[in-house]
């Protein structure tokens, strides 16, 4: 694997990482829409499935 690769690996889990935690705080902030972010919190595992072993090759 490449520095460059592994680089954009790291930023993306980074960025992963950053976005799932603001969506437990909106969650925590709006009990209301938890229902609606577990939903997208899915998709994230779907598309994070398909990424992960792509970057890994």
């Amino acid at each position: 694997m490449s520095s460059l690769v592994l680089l954009l690996a790291v930023l993306l889990a980074l960025v992963v990482i950053v976005a799932v935690a603001l969506l437990v705080d909106l969650a925590h902030r709006y009990p209301k829409a938890a229902t609606p972010m577990l939903v997208g919190l899915g998709g994230l595992t779907v598309i994070a499935a398909v990424v992960v072993p792509i970057a890994v090759r």
